[in-house]
């Protein structure tokens, strides 16, 4: 069982081209379950005008709706697809969402009598503003209940950290939880003097780094008022975000409002592989966001040597050790900023944050990853197994 090549049938809403930490992840995984010799066939949305390379990925027929704007939601019927499902005959389901299209891999694993696996990535009942026509106590309400009734019907949970994971016990998830952080491959090498003279930014400014979604729930607003801080003490200091989205328009707003327009630059969306060039010039990075199960980002940034600054709160605090990659502190915007001025004014400790950030990047790795699903995989399995081992004795 430990050698056998495993049929797994990976079910999500986000994927890419979409781009976001759940696409990632899966894609990061996907490319090392193969690698290790396994077969994966990946079951997602459509998405306008996207042809995929790969000939292993179905996609759903899809529609965008105003409150879902970039992520196309599954419309009915599935029968189509049901056909190709079945034709498979797969060993394992994984899904990687508890809403349309992880009902569907949920419901299909049922009537296969199927294992099935899934991974909480999101704290969604935090993203309960995006659903307008309800109070957004009822929708937490909704979402709480929901993620009860998902996660108690599959075989295995796996969470990116020990925060998610205990996030699902208090909503009273009883099934066996596997805890593995995602690995992130190392993107395209980047000279972080070459990266830094192809964006322009002259040798004496430090660039402050934040990669993600501009939205209300990442806690932007602390990260404003960390930078204009920090700006105070440092005229050399520059804040850089990579990424688009809902909250734009206000976090210019802020910056303005902050007198810091000039000091900051909004990148926008850019290609999934021109990311690393940002991260490859960066000095340092900051993380805000307290809804994180994860932040996979901060991993990200540290394949390029760049350290963290982590508001205390949210997952991606599992990243850091302390003085070792970088410091984990208090969601208030003079702690955060005293924390970077501190980094960013000692060349050594920055040398050495550097150098521990390059070293956690390499100790989690795609490979073990993928190593440490299988293992939840045949976990699944062979509980399965002993079940119908057991009603037929009976």
């Amino acid at each position: 069982m430990a050698d056998e090549r495993l049929r797994i049938a990976i079910f999500s809403d986000s994927a890419l081209p979409i781009l976001n930490g759940v696409s990632v992840s899966i894609d990061a995984l996907i490319r090392e379950l193969r690698n290790q010799g396994h077969s994966v066939h990946l079951f997602t949305t459509a998405y306008p005008r996207y042809r995929d390379p790969d000939p292993n990925v179905y996609r759903f027929r899809a529609l965008e709706m105003p409150w879902s704007k970039g992520y196309p939601l599954a419309v009915p019927p599935f029968y189509r697809m049901l056909l190709r499902f079945r034709r498979r005959q797969f060993d394992v389901i994984h899904t990687h969402t508890p809403f349309t299209i992880g009902l569907v891999g949920l419901r299909w694993a049922e009537s296969h009598d199927l294992p099935i696996v899934s991974t909480y990535h999101t704290l969604y009942d935090r993203y309960a503003h995006y659903i307008p026509l309800f109070p957004r106590r009822y929708v937490r309400y909704r979402i709480a209940k929901h993620t009860n009734f998902y996660y108690s019907r599959v075989d295995r949970v796996i969470t990116p950290s020990d925060a998610a994971s205990r996030w699902l016990r208090r909503h009273a998830v009883h099934t066996p939880i596997d805890v593995v952080p995602t690995g992130v491959a190392r993107g395209a090498p980047h000279e972080r003097a070459e990266a830094r003279m192809q964006l322009g930014i002259p040798p004496e400014q430090r660039v402050l780094l934040y990669v993600g979604r501009l939205a209300a729930e990442k806690n932007l607003d602390l990260l404003f008022a960390a930078a204009a801080s920090a700006f105070r003490q440092d005229p050399n200091l520059r804040l850089w975000l990579v990424g688009d989205g809902s909250y734009r328009a206000e976090c210019a707003r802020i910056a303005r409002d902050l007198g810091i327009g000039d000091r900051v630059r909004f990148v926008g969306l850019v290609p999934r592989a021109d990311v690393d060039l940002y991260y490859a010039a960066a000095d340092l990075f900051l993380f805000t966001s307290l809804t994180e199960t994860q932040g996979l980002v901060v991993l990200e940034a540290f394949n390029y040597g760049v350290p963290a600054v982590v508001a205390a709160g949210g997952g991606a605090g599992e990243w850091i050790r302390p003085g070792e990659n970088g410091f984990l502190v208090r969601a208030d915007a003079r702690t955060l900023a005293s924390r970077v001025l501190d980094v960013l004014g000692d060349d050594t400790l920055h040398a050495t944050l550097a150098e521990g950030a390059r070293r956690t990047a390499r100790d989690q790795g795609p490979e073990r990853m993928a190593e440490l699903v299988v293992e939840s995989y045949r976990r699944a399995i062979e509980s399965r197994e002993r079940t119908e081992r057991s009603a037929v004795l009976v």
